[in-house]
């Protein structure tokens, strides 16, 4: 079976080629699709990759919430497909209400880009079954408004449903409770602020993000009938 992925792409994402070619090299047969496109192809995960969607202007993702594909993101969600938001594309999901919480602007107000170790703390989630409960993964970040925040009774069910697959080991945005990633209840969408798709290869530093996405393609290939 060849896993199916559809990357969205917004005016002002930048990662998509990072994310198809990323997913590419292990085998996943990826499409983009436009923002103002209603449906999505066959697919079984969707991607919506880093960037500044509509140039983040009034509030990152706000206005690419409201997107048409973005109606068809949610059904698929609502199915308990894989949905994976990277950056941009978690502030988006946010904004969308697909997951908890809201990113704000960098403690500090400066924009981060550098590689950040991550720390798994749920290895039992669709995103993290390659790798370790503890371990600690090299992933770059590329942002200014990383800085994840909800208030404490969504914080308190945060926790209870082990929503939070990945913490900063040295917080480089001031996120709350160190979240570098975390899913919805169901545990189906996650987002994440460090890129996977660029940790992906040996040549760009860690191949780290691949524990990530191959995840993923695991938990694809379970689902498939035999």
């Amino acid at each position: 079976m060849t896993a199916r992925a559809a990357i969205v792409v917004f005016p002002g994402s930048n990662c998509e080629g990072d994310c198809a070619r990323a997913l590419g090299a292990l085998g996943v047969a990826t499409e983009l699709v436009w923002h103002t496109d209603e449906g999505l192809p066959d697919c079984d995960l969707v991607v919506v990759p880093g960037g500044f969607a509509h140039g983040d202007y009034l509030r990152t993702g706000a206005i690419a919430r409201f997107s048409p594909v973005m109606g068809a993101v949610r059904a698929h969600a609502a199915a308990g497909k894989l949905v994976i938001g990277i950056c941009n594309g978690w502030q988006i999901l946010c904004e969308a209400g697909l997951l908890p919480g809201a990113l704000r602007r960098n403690s500090g107000l400066k924009f981060v880009c550098k590689w950040t170790d991550i720390r798994v703390a749920n290895a039992a989630t669709p995103f993290s079954t390659r790798a370790e409960e503890g371990q600690v993964l090299r992933v770059p970040v590329n942002h200014f408004e990383g800085n994840w925040y909800c208030d404490r009774d969504v914080l308190s069910r945060v926790h209870a449903n082990r929503q939070i697959v990945f913490r900063y080991a040295d917080n480089p945005n001031g996120a709350l409770d160190d979240v570098a990633g975390l899913t919805n209840e169901a545990g189906n969408v996650l987002g994440m602020m460090p890129h996977p798709e660029r940790a992906s290869e040996a040549l760009l530093g860690s191949e780290d993000g691949r524990l990530i996405l191959g995840s993923m393609l695991d938990h694809v290939s379970a689902l498939a009938p035999a």
